[in-house]
């Protein structure tokens, strides 16, 4: 199989448009409704007539014929099929936000409840170090997978399975035994939480071409308040079950169930789609004459994209966009995973109680939920978003700045700052979209972004808990974290000019 990713090449979004040549019919098969081509008319119509006239703009009009009628039934196929596309965006959407939800969780939870795992299971600082840098280290590996996957199976029915692997790695990993079984847990849920990475803004891209910005808002802030619910109420979700971690940790696996259950329909709507017509489906009307030309009949609405040729696509790996917008990917993320897994740790060491610590990296995260949705939104409308990214990286200078002077007393403040930082994940998702004009171009970009990126991330995370362990205080790795803050707007103002890859810079 071709060394390719997946591109899309449509967009089945909420308004199908009706093929000029006749209605097509809809054919039912396992919960999805699939568009099959429209028979052949006895008759090529006029260009002036009836191919232009407004009785074929809507179903279930006057350019219906009586045989048709008589086949499909009168005025009905249209409006199934309209009702139907409308019932499968609804559930895109759901889709989308409820993966979204669960893409932090496995993560934000552990760092709640860091310090009981790390007695429970006797982990030194530096292991603890090296758990923290698992989730990066996995998005790297498993993500480069991700386009090869997305084109042999579809992205949608990728995301349902990274969904199934997240459920069942959180679920397994508290009982697992010992620290390699729980690391080899943990890999499970994060290669799901890789693989829907990757492809959240292929799916945006092809079923909501005209609103990338809106739906990457909205799985964005979805994604902010999914990792917020886990920080503030894992500690006590934990006390209320027993006070054992290991229920704390594996309650989340509830919730990456849930998300598995609506993409199983547009799956089946997918592969419904992607069957190839038989006899049975076509109308037995008479013959289109040899002498006229037949118009062939559009492609369903849901029917996957044809494959892309080796040869297009830009050429990644030598746009200067595309490794700035890396470099900026994998310093926000060294950022971000530092804060889910040691921030609470940072506060408990300054005295601040277990529970307050959970909720102030509650704080962090919660800050994602409305800044997630305005960012994007603001970042579409702005042809360069440098601005922006010096913003949010003088946020995260002066909250590691306070983490320093006063960690307990400014603790809610330093949170917040913290939390509008931690916003150029959100902002490097769109970038992501704004610097590629084709579907080759925002698969390829995505997944190169975000592998090259999170591979950047992984050192950081294991040093920052070697420096913890060695110092014995937290004043060495805030000055490291702090110091990450002036290449990452560098990167982040480079990959924000107005370019894309595939003019080659």
């Amino acid at each position: 199989m071709p060394d390719e990713p997946y591109t899309p090449t449509h967009s089945p979004a909420r308004a199908i448009p009706r093929p000029a040549a006749g209605p097509a019919r809809a054919e039912a098969s396992g919960t999805g409704t699939a568009l099959t081509p429209p028979p052949p008319t006895p008759e090529a119509a006029p260009p002036s007539s009836a191919a232009t006239g407004p009785e074929t703009t809507g179903p279930g009009t006057a350019g219906q014929g009586a045989a048709e009628q008589g086949a499909t039934g009168p005025g009905t196929t249209g409006q199934g099929d309209a009702r139907g596309r409308v019932w499968l965006t609804r559930l895109l959407v759901v889709g989308l936000v409820l993966a979204a939800l669960n893409l932090r969780p496995a993560i934000t939870s552990l760092g709640a409840l860091l310090e009981e795992v790390r007695t429970g299971l006797h982990m030194s600082g530096g292991v603890a170090g090296l758990l923290t840098s698992v989730p990066p280290l996995c998005f790297a590996v498993f993500g480069i997978a991700a386009p090869r996957l997305a084109r042999r199976f579809g992205p949608a029915a990728v995301v349902c399975a990274g969904m199934a692997a997240i459920a069942v790695g959180v679920a397994v990993r508290p009982f697992a035994g010992g620290t390699p079984g729980f690391l080899a847990a943990s890999a499970l849920a994060l290669m799901g939480i890789a693989l829907s990475n990757v492809l959240m803004p292929v799916i945006v891209k092809r079923y909501f071409p005209d609103r990338v910005g809106t739906m990457t808002g909205l799985y964005s802030m979805a994604l902010a308040l999914g990792t917020s619910l886990a920080a503030a109420v894992t500690v006590p979700v934990t006390a209320a079950l027993g006070g054992a971690w290991q229920t704390g940790l594996a309650v989340w696996s509830v919730l990456a169930v849930l998300a598995v259950l609506p993409w199983i329909p547009v799956v089946r709507d997918h592969r419904t789609a992607a069957r190839p017509a038989t006899p049975a489906s076509t109308s037995p009307t008479a013959p289109t004459p040899a002498s006229e030309p037949r118009t062939p009949a559009p492609a369903p609405a849901s029917a996957p994209p044809a494959p892309v040729p080796a040869t297009a696509g830009p050429r990644i790996t030598r746009s200067r966009t595309a490794w700035a917008l890396a470099c900026f990917f994998g310093l926000q993320a060294t950022g971000a995973y530092i804060t889910m897994g040691w921030l609470p740790q940072i506060f408990r060491d300054a005295g601040v109680p277990a529970g307050t610590a959970g909720v102030l990296l509650a704080v962090t995260m919660v800050m994602g939920v409305p800044l997630a949705f305005v960012i994007p939104r603001v970042a579409g409308r702005m042809r360069q978003q440098g601005p922006i990214v010096v913003v949010l990286g003088l946020s995260g200078l002066a909250g590691y700045a306070g983490l320093l002077t006063a960690p307990a007393s400014g603790a809610w403040l330093w949170a917040i700052l913290l939390g509008v930082s931690n916003c150029a994940f959100p902002l490097a998702l769109t970038m992501i979209g704004m610097r590629a004009r084709t579907g080759a171009g925002v698969v390829r970009l995505s997944a190169f972004a975000q592998c090259a990126g999170y591979l950047l991330s992984v050192p950081g995370p294991i040093l920052v808990g070697a420096l913890y362990q060695h110092s014995g205080g937290w004043t060495a790795p805030l000055a490291l974290m702090a110091g990450l803050m002036v290449p990452q707007m560098a990167a982040g103002v480079l990959a924000g000019r107005d370019r894309t890859v595939e003019d080659g810079k």
